[in-house]
C-alpha cells in the first residue's frame, strides 16, 4: 500500500508569545545530544530585542533577539560527555530548561524507504531489540509532511529518548546499526540520531532553497512561493505546461475544452479503479483517466463561491471547473480542497472535469464518496458529490509534469518541512540512502553537491556526507547490458569523489533481487560506522591499458583483492563506446589491482564492475568488504 502523503502550511517564523520565556527550536529538546569538539549553536526565540542568557553545564553565553525574536547563541567546543547536563535559557520574562543533554556525535539519517526502513523489519529482530537499551543512544524522529517553504517547526513536535526497544523498534535500521557499531568502538562517545525520511521521495525533494534555485531556477521559487499564499493561483500557472504535455502526447487534442469528444462510461463505484471489473482498468491501473461530474447552483450559492472536495485521488490530478484549472496535486492520500472563485460558477448547471494519473499499484479514488462534496461559501449546506461520476480511459500512456510543490518529488518540500526545522545544530554528518527514485534520471551527482551544500549550509561545514550505494535489486542477467541502476550508482561514486567530506558505503551485495527492500540493515549499519569514523573503503581509483594489458587500480582495500567463492571476479566488463561491443572479462587480482587481458583486438575505452540493476558480485577485500558497482574510463 501507497503510505499517505501530506501537505503542511505552518508559518515560516514561530514568533514568540507574550511574557513567554525563551523557546528553543524545534530540533532541540530534553535528552538530545548536542555536538563535540566544535562550538555549539543553540537557536531559539524569545522577546524581540531582548537579551537571552544560556547556560549549559556551568557555561555561560549570552544572545540578543532579532525583532522577530530569533536568537542563536554559541557556547565554546567541548569533549564527549556522557553525563547528562541542563540547557538554561533566561530572558526578561523568564527562564526556562531542558535537562539530560548529553555531548557526543549527532547524525542525521535520511533519503526514501530504505533508510526508512525499522529495525522491526531488519533481521534477527527479536534479539536486536532485546539488546537495545543504551543511555548513551538519544533517538529523535520526524513526522512526514511537507511545505512549500521552510518552515520553523514540524508537522508534529519532535522529542528525543533513549535507546529502549519500544523507541528503536520503529526507528532506521541502518541507522541504529550504525550507532550500534560506533558505540561498540568508542563507548566514550554518546550518540544522537536524527531519522527524517520518506518512502519514494526524490532526491529534489531534500535540496534547501539554493539548491533548488541552482537546480531548477529562480523561477521554481517563485512558484512554490505562489503556492505558499494561493495553491489555486499556483495551479492556474502550472496548467499551461500540463496543456504542452497532453497536447504533444495526445496529438494536439484538448478534452478540458471539449470534454464531449470523450467516450465516457458510468463509474461503477467510489472506489480504486482497480476495482472496476471488466473496464480494462482492473487489469492494467497505470493509466491516464479522466473523470466528469455536472451539479447544480442557485444564483446565490454561485455568486458565494465556495470549495470543491474530490477526496483523495491516486496519484495526480488536475482539476477543472467550468474549464477553468483550480488545483493540481500529487499525493495518494492527499484529500483535495480546491477553491473556486465565483468568477468561475454560474447559476444552473456547472461541470468539473479531472485529469487522474496513476503511476503505479492503486489507482482512482483513495477515498469513499463521503469526501466528494462542494460546499458553497459563507456557511451554506454542502452538495454531495458522491454519485454520478462518469470516466473514460485515454490512450495517453506518458506521466504528467510534476509541479514544484509536488508531495514526494517536489522541490525541497520535504527539506522544508522535514530539515529545516532542525535549525543551526552542529552535525557529526548525514548518512544518505536515497536513489531508487531518481533512477533513469540525469544528474545525480550534481543533486548530490547540491544537498551536500545545503547541509552543510545549515548544519556546519564539519558535517561528513555518508551515500548508500543501491543494493542489488531487479531481474539477474547473463550477459553485459544498459542498466540505470548502474549508472545511478556510478552517479553516487562520482558524488562523492567530488566531495572532500564524503565516503560511498555498497549496499551493492546485501540486496535481495526480488525485494527493493532488503532487510540486511545489520551489515550496512556497520559499513556506515566504519565511513562515520573515516575508515577507507574500496573504490576504483584509475584503469590504464598497457599494451595487452588493462590495469584497474583501487584504492581502501586492505589484505589485498579477493574473488570469493571462485578464481576470478565476476561482473566485470570491458567495453568500447557503445553498449553493444561490452563484453565480459576474466581478470586476474594481484593486491589492490585488477588485470585484464586484452586480446579480442575490439576497442576498449571504459572497465566495469556489477554494471547491472541486480549483479551477482564476489569481489571484496580481506576485510570482506565489497567493490562497489562502477564504470570508469580507460587511460593510456
Amino acid at each position: 500500500m501507497k503510505a499517505l502523503l501530506a501537505v503542511a502550511a505552518l508559518p515560516v517564523v514561530l514568533a514568540a508569545p507574550a511574557s513567554a520565556a525563551p523557546a528553543l527550536d524545534a530540533g532541540y529538546g530534553a535528552h538530545m545530544v548536542l555536538q563535540r569538539d566544535v562550538p555549539i549553536v543553540i537557536a531559539g526565540t524569545a522577546q524581540p530585542g531582548v537579551a537571552v542568557a544560556a547556560e549549559l553545564g556551568g557555561a555561560r553565553a549570552t544572545a540578543m533577539a532579532d525583532r522577530a525574536g530569533r536568537f542563536v547563541v554559541t557556547f565554546p567546543a567541548r569533549p564527549a560527555n556522557a553525563a547528562g547536563q541542563t540547557l538554561t535559557l533566561t530572558d526578561s520574562s523568564g527562564s526556562a530548561s531542558w535537562g539530560d543533554v548529553l555531548i557526543g556525535d549527532v547524525w542525521l539519517c535520511s533519503g526514501q524507504s530504505n533508510m526508512e526502513l525499522s529495525v522491526a523489519r531488519a533481521l534477527n529482530t527479536w534479539n536486536e531489540l532485546r539488546l537495545s537499551t543504551d543511555d548513551g543512544v538519544r533517538l529523535a524522529m520526524v513526522e512526514k509532511t511537507t511545505a512549500a517553504i521552510p518552515q520553523a517547526g514540524f508537522g508534529k513536535p519532535m522529542s528525543w529518548a533513549a535507546a529502549a526497544p519500544a523507541t528503536v523498534e520503529p526507528f532506521s535500521a541502518a541507522c541504529w546499526f550504525m550507532a550500534r557499531q560506533l558505540r561498540k568502538d568508542r563507548p566514550a562517545v554518546p550518540i544522537g540520531l536524527i531519522h527524517s525520511n520518506w518512502g519514494g521521495s526524490a532526491a529534489r525533494a531534500w535540496l534547501d532553497p539554493t539548491g533548488v534555485k541552482a537546480l531548477f531556477g529562480q523561477a521554481a521559487l517563485d512558484q512554490l512561493q505562489l503556492y505558499q499564499r494561493d495553491p489555486m493561483a499556483a495551479a492556474r500557472s502550472f496548467a499551461p505546461q500540463w496543456y504542452d504535455w497532453w497536447r504533444a502526447s495526445d496529438k494536439g487534442r484538448e478534452p478540458w475544452k471539449q470534454p464531449g469528444t470523450l467516450d465516457w462510461k458510468p463509474v461503477p463505484a467510489i472506489t480504486f479503479w482497480n476495482n472496476w471489473r471488466g473496464t480494462g482498468l482492473d487489469t492494467d491501473p497505470t493509466a491516464n483517466v479522466w473523470l466528469r461530474r455536472d451539479f447544480d447552483l442557485t444564483a446565490e450559492q454561485a455568486r458565494a463561491g465556495g470549495t470543491l472536495s474530490v477526496g483523495a485521488l491516486d496519484d495526480l490530478d488536475l482539476t477543472w471547473v467550468n474549464g477553468e484549472p483550480v488545483g493540481y496535486t500529487f499525493g495518494w492520500g492527499v484529500e483535495r480542497h480546491y477553491r473556486v472563485p465565483a468568477a468561475f460558477l454560474k447559476p444552473g448547471r456547472n461541470s468539473v472535469l479531472i485529469a487522474v494519473n496513476n503511476m503505479w499499484d492503486t489507482g482512482g479514488f483513495f477515498s469513499g464518496p463521503d469526501s466528494l462534496w462542494f460546499e458553497p461559501a459563507g456557511g451554506g449546506a454542502k452538495l454531495p458529490l458522491g454519485a454520478g461520476w462518469e470516466y473514460s480511459v485515454s490512450a495517453v500512456e506518458s506521466v504528467p509534469p510534476r509541479a514544484p510543490w509536488d508531495a514526494n518529488a517536489g522541490l525541497g518540500v520535504m527539506a522544508n518541512a522535514m530539515i529545516a526545522p532542525l535549525g543551526p545544530m552542529r552535525l557529526a554528518g548525514v548518512a544518505w540512502y536515497q536513489g531508487e527514485s531518481d533512477v533513469g534520471q540525469p544528474d545525480y551527482d550534481a543533486k548530490l553537491a547540491a544537498l551536500f551544500a545545503g547541509w552543510r549550509r545549515q548544519f556546519g561545514a564539519q558535517a561528513r556526507m555518508l551515500v548508500v550505494q543501491l543494493a542489488d535489486y531487479g531481474a539477474r542477467t547473463d550477459k553485459p547490458g544498459a542498466s540505470g541502476w548502474g549508472q545511478l550508482r556510478q552517479d553516487q561514486i562520482d558524488g562523492v569523489k567530488a566531495d572532500g567530506k564524503a565516503a560511498l558505503v555498497t549496499a551493492i551485495d546485501i540486496g535481495e533481487p526480488t525485494d527493493i527492500h532488503p532487510a540486511n540493515k545489520n551489515d550496512l549499519g556497520k559499513r556506515l560506522a566504519m565511513a562515520a569514523q573515516g575508515r577507507a573503503m574500496p573504490m576504483p581509483a584509475s584503469a590504464r591499458l598497457a599494451g595487452d594489458t588493462l590495469t584497474v587500480t583501487f584504492t581502501g582495500v586492505e589484505g589485498g583483492l579477493r574473488a570469493q567463492g571462485g578464481p576470478y571476479a565476476l561482473g566485470v566488463e570491458i567495453c568500447g563506446d557503445t553498449q553493444d561491443t561490452c563484453r565480459w572479462a576474466l581478470p586476474t587480482l594481484e593486491g589492490a589491482r585488477m588485470m585484464v587481458a586484452v586480446r579480442d583486438g575490439l576497442p576498449v575505452t571504459r572497465v566495469r564492475h556489477a554494471w547491472a540493476d541486480a549483479p551477482v558480485v564476489n569481489l571484496y577485500d580481506a576485510r570482506g568488504l565489497p567493490v562497489p558497482g562502477f564504470e570508469l574510463a580507460v587511460g593510456r
